[in-house]
């Protein structure tokens, strides 16, 4: 029986970084309402109209190089990131409070959390390494941020897409280390590292301490 051989992109598939999107604003909207400084609506709104300028703004081809594309990413991922953090820091605030009533609040915070750190520094990787998606098909080996093991292969030009790089987050988060997939880049060693403290601290601390509120 012959082995199934990895299917190789001329693209990268801007429909996956929508969907990953669009279920991170809806998990987003059940983060109750005392863990996000600004109103409940506004963040989730703003990282809709970055979805919806992020299709109009990026190059329906397979090599390009957009400063325009590449500006509404990184503004959408400072958004995200920004009301994430603030979440975490009054989430961290409210375990010193914490009642039995509030373990339910506290988990689902938390979870809430947890999946936006994942979707954040998934679409980080995907935008820094190789110079994002579009630089990334002409540029050369040794100008990444990440080795995958497909890449290995001299013999072949195989091109990761934004699930590969979420793969990446939520290994890292899971493992607090890199598996299969090595930073090769200090940015990239850093921006991992610092995920797997916000993951530990998630999960070790304030899930844990909800836990205890049972």
């Amino acid at each position: 029986m012959p082995l199934l051989k990895n299917k190789q992109h001329d693209h990268d598939p801007l429909w996956h970084v929508q969907v990953v999107l669009a279920m991170l604003i809806a998990l987003q909207l059940f983060l109750p309402k005392h863990f996000n400084f600004l109103p409940q609506y506004v963040l989730p709104g703003l990282e809709f109209i970055c979805l919806v300028l992020l299709q109009i703004v990026t190059p329906k081809k397979a090599v390009f190089n957009s400063s325009l594309r590449r500006v509404v990413v990184l503004v959408l991922i400072v958004l995200v990131a920004i009301a994430n953090a603030t979440s975490l820091q009054f989430l961290l605030q409210m375990l010193f409070e914490a009642k039995r009533i509030d373990a339910v609040s506290l988990l689902v915070s938390a979870f809430t959390i947890y999946v936006t750190n994942v979707v954040v520094f998934g679409m980080l990787y995907w935008e820094i390494d190789g110079g994002g998606p579009g630089s990334r098909h002409d540029n050369m080996r040794d100008e990444n941020d990440f080795l995958f093991p497909q890449q290995q292969n001299k013999e072949t030009k195989w091109i990761p897409t934004f699930i590969d790089y979420i793969y990446v987050s939520v290994t890292n988060a899971m493992a607090f280390s890199p598996t299969d997939t090595m930073p090769l880049s200090r940015r990239a060693k850093v921006l991992m590292t610092l995920q797997a403290f916000l993951a530990l601290l998630t999960i070790a601390v304030i899930a844990a301490r909800a836990v205890n509120t049972l």
